[in-house]
């Protein structure tokens, strides 16, 4: 079965083996990249072009793939990501940012997530939506918004307990870290308390939340990647810690976020140097590849085939568990894609010239 590789969809994958192809979410449709038997990967083909693909999941139990688009809304796929339909009846935000699939008995519940901050889910493989709308009843929801114009918060990332499907996570860019023990019907925040690892004094709570990952060994304890940095709850949210490397600044930029679900201590941060505002004079976001193996307690700076210095950030960062090993994908703004088959040691460049694989926007930060 193939995987996603994209800004706001699964980045999480287990197989029995690696998968031979990768779908890839660009700025201008979906690529798909076909790993050859002689060795190296290929682009196999190409869909949905001049639309800006945020997300990308594989429905497990029907094998369907899904697609939200920056813009626009949803498309399905049957055929492994080679023809496309547009399924979205009741989804009444033309701007999909995220996208997660939910074990719901026999079947599955696909959720999406958009730009105004709005979720919305399907019983039906995307045929018909609902919107959950009490994720928007909690207390700070007037107070979200967003940096650049229009300024509107966006629903960044959706999370699902691994071993709870009833519970879910929504990241909310900016405006705060949600959390429904009941299937979407009713929501709390739960960063608005925490304490830094190395002070004892309480921090502010943190609004910019990019993307969330529970250690399946203790479900209490989650880690988010924000424009703050990397913080850790060891209780559930009752009390947050920031954890950050010493070769980080101050103002760096983690977004994207794995861990191997085997060995829930390695984990995996694609980093750009400094926060976005500060790309649009310097033209550099300086994306890198950090690996952590005792639980984002420290972390390792990653080589060995990725650029030393990249003015592009990296849109893009996703894990396949297999066999004995395990696979790390990671697209940039540059339309790079980039691979490590041994956990992170070594990678190679599968691919460039794509459009550019990036949150919207983001892109043009850097571009020249």
């Amino acid at each position: 079965m193939p995987i996603g590789l994209s800004h706001g969809g699964a980045n999480m994958y287990t197989s029995t083996e690696a998968s031979r192809e990768v779908l890839v979410g660009t700025k201008d449709g979906v690529a798909i990249l076909e790993r050859r038997a002689e060795g190296g990967w290929a682009l196999a083909h190409h869909a949905l072009a001049g639309l800006h693909i945020s997300s990308i999941i594989v429905e497990p139990i029907s094998g369907m793939i899904f697609a939200g688009a920056f813009f626009d809304r949803m498309y399905a796929s049957e055929d492994g990501g080679r023809t496309w339909e547009r399924r979205d009846t009741g989804l009444t935000v033309d701007d999909v940012y995220s996208l997660a699939s939910v074990q719901n008995g026999d079947g599955s519940r696909l959720l999406a997530g958009t730009q105004p901050a709005h979720l919305f889910c399907s019983d039906d493989l995307g045929h018909h939506w609902r919107e959950l709308p009490a994720m928007r009843d909690v207390p700070t929801v007037d107070a979200w918004s967003f940096p650049a114009p229009p300024h509107v918060a966006h629903t960044k990332f959706i999370t699902v307990d691994p071993a709870d499907s009833s519970t879910i996570y929504a990241c909310i860019e900016q405006g705060a870290l949600l959390k429904s023990s009941d299937q979407g019907q009713t929501w709390r925040e739960i960063n608005t308390v925490g304490f830094l690892s190395d002070h004892d004094r309480a921090v502010e709570h943190f609004y910019d939340v990019h993307k969330a990952v529970i250690d399946p060994r203790d479900r209490q304890r989650i880690y988010v990647t924000g424009g703050a940095g990397l913080y850790v709850t060891p209780d559930g949210g009752g009390r947050w810690e920031r954890w950050m490397s010493p070769d980080w600044a101050p103002d760096v930029y983690p977004d994207g976020l794995v861990l191997n679900p085997r060995r829930p201590d390695v984990l995996f941060v694609a980093a750009a140097e400094h926060n976005p505002a500060t790309w649009r004079e310097s033209r550099y976001a300086g994306g890198k590849i950090f690996r952590s193996a005792d639980g984002g307690r420290s972390w390792q700076r990653l080589r060995n085939g990725l650029p030393d210095r990249t003015r592009h950030e990296i849109g893009a960062l996703c894990l396949e568990d297999w066999g004995d090993s395990f696979s790390v994908f990671a697209a940039t703004t540059g339309g790079e894609v980039y691979a490590s088959d041994d956990g992170g040691d070594h990678w190679s460049l599968i691919a460039s010239g794509l459009a550019a694989v990036s949150k919207k926007g983001h892109d043009q930060l850097v571009a020249v």
